[in-house]
């Protein structure tokens, strides 16, 4: 196959069991479950598990991951000392990606990865994958204080991992509804097929390069405002647009400058993405039980997305999964350049299981191209140039 497919666009690049998406129909699977199901009934560690293993666990088998999880919270302190002396003004996933990066130097053990086979040590697998998941929300939640001139808040083991997360976040013993709400966040964002991160993971992974440089490439991917930095970027938009009134108008010079709209469309999704419809239903869960007293923000949201509806729907066009995850965020307090770092700690889960299915039956990455360049041709001295 010589044609070329810009962003390689419909071609596939794997076989994968962990996910699907129906795009015509707006439904996500993980591992055959839809989406709103895991959402409605599962938790985050319920869900990981089930990406990583590929069936539900049974009640003990939920329990020793949530307990592994728990036990792999602490930080060591020379990662907190290098943390200490990023400069405070970097975006968080520039300093997740550096300390994810890094971590494989404190955590060294990947000698089942230098060889010409995949590695077949299940153990390393599984222990790696829950070294890595449970630390992600630490750094993230450290890095809040440390910036901001303060030590970090240690972790604590009665608390899921959404809570223990806010707790580390914000200092406080996190609300019952904030803390579900930001499970069901991080069921939402831990998978979605062969994405751009996800593809980071599976060409690093197929070099066998160590687990937390694979990890580190995925973030790398992630920070760019086309994939998962598109959230931040809606609560700036919805900021500039000041009032659910100015929507209207806001979208249509947006729609005749032929410029983006953040939050809205999805390659993938010809209707309404899943996950947007369910965190819109957080949302206005969360404003009836607030009596209505919440950020105005979500009033200009809601504003914004019938106007796009009425305007865009014909084109296949909706709202995506970052239109709403930033505003519930910020609602909680999380500072809008944190955001981004949320999915990545979801989607670890999801890149961790791709790097498992990767290694389980490997072969390096090496795509062609289309060449576009000069034909053969002399060299010519210097001299005569």
């Amino acid at each position: 196959m010589n044609e070329y497919l810009p962003g390689l666009a419909g071609v596939p690049a794997t076989k994968s069991n962990i996910s699907d998406i129906d795009g015509e129909n707006g439904i996500l699977f993980y591992r055959g479950y839809p989406i709103e199901e895991l959402a409605e009934h599962s938790s985050f560690e319920e869900t990981s598990r089930l990406l990583l293993d590929g069936r539900l666990p049974t009640a003990q088998e939920l329990a020793d991951f949530t307990t592994q999880l728990t036990d792999n919270r602490h930080i060591k302190f020379y990662t907190r000392g290098m943390m200490k002396n990023l400069p405070a003004t970097g975006h968080p996933m520039e300093m997740l990606q550096t300390v994810v990066a890094s971590l494989g130097m404190f955590y060294p053990g990947s000698d089942c990865l230098t060889g010409s086979d995949a590695c077949e040590d299940l153990d390393y697998i599984h222990n790696t994958t829950v070294k890595i998941m449970a630390r992600m929300p630490c750094i993230v939640a450290m890095w809040e204080h440390i910036r901001n001139g303060y030590d970090p808040i240690s972790p604590r083991s009665d608390l899921s991992y959404a809570e223990n997360f806010l707790y580390m976040l914000t200092g406080q013993e996190p609300d019952p509804q904030l803390a579900r709400i930001m499970d069901v966040c991080l069921i939402l964002h831990a998978e979605h097929t062969i994405n751009a991160s996800t593809f980071a993971v599976l060409v690093n992974a197929s070099t066998l390069a160590n687990p937390y440089t694979v990890m580190a490439a995925a973030i790398g991917a992630l920070s760019g405002p086309l994939h998962g930095g598109a959230n931040q970027r809606v609560l700036e938009m919805l900021k500039e647009i000041g009032s659910p009134e100015k929507a209207e108008e806001y979208v249509d010079r947006k729609l005749a400058n032929k410029e983006v709209i953040w939050g809205m469309g999805h390659r993938e999704y010809k209707t309404k993405d899943p996950r947007a419809t369910i965190l819109q239903g957080l949302m206005d869960k969360f404003m009836a039980d607030r009596g209505g007293n919440i950020n105005p923000m979500f009033e200009i949201a809601k504003a914004v997305e019938a106007v796009c509806e009425d305007r865009l729907a014909k084109k296949g066009v909706y709202a995506n999964v970052d239109f709403y995850s930033g505003l519930l965020y910020s609602e909680m307090g999380i500072p809008a350049d944190q955001f981004t770092t949320i999915f990545a700690i979801a989607r670890s889960a999801g890149w961790l299981a791709h790097w498992r299915e990767q290694l389980s039956d490997n072969r390096i990455f090496r795509p062609t191209q289309v060449y576009t360049g000069e034909p053969r041709r002399g060299y010519v001295p210097i001299s005569e140039r």
